[in-house]
């Protein structure tokens, strides 16, 4: 290799930290590293083991004489090393630059929730929760103290029935603020990575989400799903490695700690390079449908019935939809969440169950709504779709009876949508569809009109399609 294309090789990984070979530790961990034959970097530490390792064995001296002739075509250059799995060096202080945040440009939480309201149908409460928490939360980080005073994070537990927008509210609040975003499902994590991922993969996500900068990670946000499903369980005599364990391995992580992160890859046991992240600013949501927990509430709430004027009846709770919206830590300690992992979580809020009324707006109002995609979709092939009011109420009955909220929506649309979108390629002559009722409901077919009919009409009322 020449001197110049030397020094652009060098260039090119300058903002990538060398690690040592044998301990996978970053430069900036470990001091400066022992450089060998094809790019291969020791740190002392290790280096002085393996001395001490020849020593110890009944070997006086190493013979140097035969280290640059020896074949190190096992090990991995570093040129080969995927991108994935190197770390970017630290920012200098002297030449740090002004964060993408500061306290001036953070929306306030009237702000948030307004921007939330254009992409999250309902949910008013929760909104307001997130919002008051994210902000709170993100001044604590860039103030980073105030005076003697430290104030805690503002860690999040989310409990909602499927399908109610959960993860959808955690996307669109990390989007609005503009910081990384790791989500990862619980079901996935177990005690020491016995089988699946330890709990130090939910920041190597991060990380990764992040392009693999540890500073920009340590600002980010965490969401953990499907947390109910960790919960202790019940009348066994085996070891719980995915339930009580995964709680307790997750506390450090919690509450904030330096955590050693694999990078690119969700084991420590891998042969990767580690890197140290704290975890102190990094906000933590956990959401979960918890189902049948409704049983544990009504229990709670019936505690006073009994016989008498003022008893409450036992039934009294069964019908109510919004139930969860009484949940509480003592209901969800009786699910299986053991104390000190509910106590690094102390915002706790619920989120409503969805109705016929929010299905009708989850189609129509947001600015991503499914059926404006679709809308979207027919108007490059100069097709006008339009639906009937009778047609949304249609769909909206089909969701709830698969009992799986908004996500149901998607599923029905798609199926109705298919020929519609196979067929209207076909013909050229083609304007306008309309979906009707009858078509959703099986009984009839969707309304067409052509496009000469579609111009008569336009030249009779003109302005009339204009929307």
């Amino acid at each position: 290799m020449d001197d110049n294309n030397k020094d652009a090789h060098d260039n090119k990984n300058d903002d990538y930290e060398k690690y040592c070979y044998l301990c996978r530790r970053p430069e900036s961990q470990v001091g400066k590293l022992i450089y060998l034959p094809n790019n291969i970097n020791i740190c002392q530490d290790c280096m002085q083991k393996t001395f001490d390792s020849f020593n110890s064995g009944g070997m006086q001296f190493m013979d140097f004489s035969n280290l640059p002739n020896m074949n190190m075509n096992q090990f991995m250059p570093v040129d080969d090393i995927p991108k994935k799995q190197k770390v970017k060096k630290k920012k200098k202080k002297e030449k740090k630059e002004e964060p993408e945040m500061t306290l001036s440009t953070i929306p306030a939480p009237h702000e948030m929730k307004a921007k939330l309201d254009e992409y999250v149908i309902g949910q008013d409460y929760a909104k307001k929760v997130i919002s008051v928490a994210v902000y709170n939360h993100y001044k604590r980080v860039l103030t980073d103290t105030m005076d003697d005073i430290e104030i805690e994070k503002s860690n999040m537990l989310m409990v909602g029935p499927t399908g109610s927008g959960k993860t959808y509210l955690v996307k669109t609040i990390a989007r609005i603020l503009n910081v990384p975003l790791a989500i990862t499902d619980a079901t996935t994590l177990t005690e020491a990575g016995y089988i699946g991922d330890d709990v130090e993969s939910v920041l190597s996500k991060l990380l990764a989400a992040a392009d693999n900068d540890v500073d920009k990670a340590e600002r980010g946000i965490v969401f953990i799903d499907e947390i109910d499903k960790i919960a202790k369980k019940r009348n066994t005599n085996s070891r719980d490695v995915s339930g009580e364990a995964v709680q307790q391995g997750l506390l450090k992580i919690l509450e904030g700690a330096e955590v050693e992160v694999p990078v690119g890859s969700g084991s420590k046991n891998a042969m990767v390079p580690l890197t140290t992240m704290n975890t102190r600013n990094i906000l933590f949501i956990c959401g979960g449908a918890f189902p049948d927990i409704e049983d544990i509430i009504k229990a709670r709430l019936n505690k006073k019935s009994s016989i008498g004027f003022e008893a409450d009846l036992k039934d009294k709770y069964d019908k109510d939809r919004n139930l969860l919206q009484k949940v509480t830590v003592e209901d969800l300690r009786e699910f299986g969440m053991i104390p000190e992992f509910l106590g690094r979580l102390p915002i706790l809020f619920s989120l409503e169950g969805l109705d016929e009324d929010m299905l009708v707006q989850i189609m129509k109002e947001p600015k991503n709504a499914i059926l404006k995609q679709y809308k979207k979709l027919l108007a490059l092939d100069g097709v006008d779709l339009r639906f009937d009011d009778s047609a949304y109420h249609a769909i909206a009955k089909r969701a709830l009876e698969k009992k799986t909220g908004a996500r149901a929506l998607r599923a029905i649309i798609e199926e109705f949508m298919l020929d519609i979108m196979y067929q209207i390629p076909r013909d050229d002559n083609i304007g306008r569809v309309t979906i009707t009722k009858d078509y959703i409901e099986g009984t009839g077919g969707p309304v067409l009109e052509m496009r000469g009919t579609l111009a008569l009409e336009e030249d009779e009322h003109p302005g009339l399609d204009a929307e």
